[in-house]
């Protein structure tokens, strides 16, 4: 019993634990309910440099029609990374739910370090629990840059504080250049993770650390972000103007996204409380602020409101893309967790155990969805193989998935995605044959009502319909 009770409160456990439940269905293809379209957007280029062209500076999709496919949008740190996997065993779409949850493990662990270094281990051991059941346990297996992002932040933050600190006086160098490589992956990966390096004002602003020092580090600090930089404000938008394809979501004016968010108060909060946290875990969050007040817990009010600040800023950037997309919050919810976990550490142990299995199995219950595939969407898998028999690889397609491209994906081909109603206009048919366009598959699952088009049918089941143009 003893060595059991040894066992439960060893974090390290818990991870193990973490990791293991993310291996069920690991080799799942994208088609899970929420965002399947936003994974395959990754898998589509990891394939295309497979398949094209392994250029990371020229990433493509495969919904641009005519043209090369290649656009602006998130550095395809993740992408590569399956591309490479590829290369050694093969293409497989369930490579990028592996190396995001080895990274994102990995990100928990460093979380949990940097808790431990600056506060106490009961609360490292809460808010990692906590953080472990959020909306990062869903996100941890996707294949998304969203937790991969953040991680290598949480990895580079570890590592640019022992910098600071001086631990490891004789390693300093390493810490150094592991906080840069980190960085530089983290910001490339999704530039809105940066927002976390804010946590260092509480370091530059300590009168023990010499300024040399702090020299240094922020002169490290500002070369790293400059890949990120010109990545995102230079490289992106020159891709959509030169290859004429526009895809990556760069925000909006400051002024434009207050006024969205403004006007949905209600659904921007629920981000907070039903997203990240679930109920019981924003309960614990708020109890957490209170009790930090009570207590004047200076280091975690500062934490606490310079995080807050930063991501404000996110939040009125993002607009409606925040409350619209659930991933948004992800890169606040390791503040969350602990702000959480220090409410949560209030009580006594037994009853603060109690509450942490509620934050935990509340959030994993909420997500459990996760693990499984429709089999509504699973009857998309045949469609490579279907079109494979009427048409080539090469030939140019059309399908009725609204924006959604998914089925692109599944189909292995290059064309576009539209609506039934524009579809089932003769003119747009006619604009887009004039493109090359060679084959219509008109999804009778996704549409949820088939439509009649005035075209050879070369394949027709219960599934979907396909014309040649």
């Amino acid at each position: 019993m003893k060595h059991l009770k040894i066992l439960l409160q060893n974090i390290y456990f818990w991870i193990f634990i973490f990791f293991i439940a993310h291996l069920i269905g690991i080799a799942d293809p994208p088609l899970e309910t929420v965002h399947n379209w936003r994974q395959t957007t990754v898998t589509m280029v990891a394939r295309n440099f497979y398949e094209i062209d392994n250029n990371i500076l020229y990433p493509r999709i495969d919904i641009a029609g005519e043209k090369t496919g290649i656009t602006g949008m998130e550095f395809p740190a993740l992408n590569y990374l399956i591309y490479l996997f590829s290369e050694v065993f093969g293409y497989e779409h369930w490579y990028g739910r592996l190396i995001n949850l080895i990274v994102s493990v990995f990100g928990i662990f460093f979380f949990y370090k940097l808790v431990q270094k600056y506060f106490t281990g009961k609360l490292a051991f809460a808010s990692t629990l906590i953080l472990m059941g959020s909306l990062w346990f869903e996100y941890s297996r996707k294949i998304m840059p969203d937790t991969f992002s953040v991680s290598f932040i949480m990895m580079g933050i570890y590592f640019g504080t022992n910098y600071l600190d001086k631990i490891i006086r004789s390693k300093s160098f390493v810490n150094i250049l592991l906080y840069a490589f980190f960085i530089i992956i983290g910001t490339l990966s999704k530039i809105t993770s940066g927002y976390l390096l804010v946590v260092f004002l509480l370091l530059l602003f300590n009168k023990n650390i010499p300024i040399g020092r702090k020299v240094i580090f922020s002169s490290v600090s500002l070369i790293s972000l400059l890949p990120a930089i010109i990545w995102y404000f230079y490289w992106v938008p020159y891709l959509t103007e030169t290859y004429e394809f526009w895809h990556f979501f760069m925000g909006k004016s400051f002024s434009e996204g207050f006024h969205e968010i403004a006007n949905n108060i209600p659904s921007t909060l629920n981000k907070f409380y039903e997203d990240a946290l679930k109920f019981i875990g924003f309960a614990a969050f708020i109890y957490g602020i209170i009790q930090s007040v009570i207590k004047k817990n200076k280091k975690l009010i500062l934490l606490f409101i310079i995080t807050f600040l930063g991501f404000l800023i996110i939040i009125f950037k993002s607009g409606f893309t925040f409350y619209h997309h659930s991933y948004y919050i992800i890169p606040f919810i390791p503040v969350m967790a602990l702000v959480a976990g220090y409410g949560v550490c209030q009580f006594k142990n037994k009853i603060a155990y109690i509450i942490l299995f509620a934050i935990c199995l509340e959030g994993v219950l909420n997500q459990q969805h996760d693990f499984r595939i429709s089999q509504e969407a699973l009857q998309i898998l045949n469609l490579e193989k279907d079109l494979d028999k009427v048409s080539r690889r090469e030939d140019l397609i059309l399908i009725n998935s609204g924006n959604y491209p998914t089925t692109m994906y599944f189909a292995h081909r290059k064309g576009w995605v539209d609506f039934n109603e524009n579809i089932a206009n003769p003119d747009f048919i006619i604009s887009l044959k004039d493109k090359g366009l060679k084959y219509i598959v008109i999804l009778k699952i996704y549409q949820g009502s088939n439509i009649d088009l005035d075209y050879p049918v070369v394949l027709n089941n219960e599934n979907y319909c396909i014309y040649k143009i």
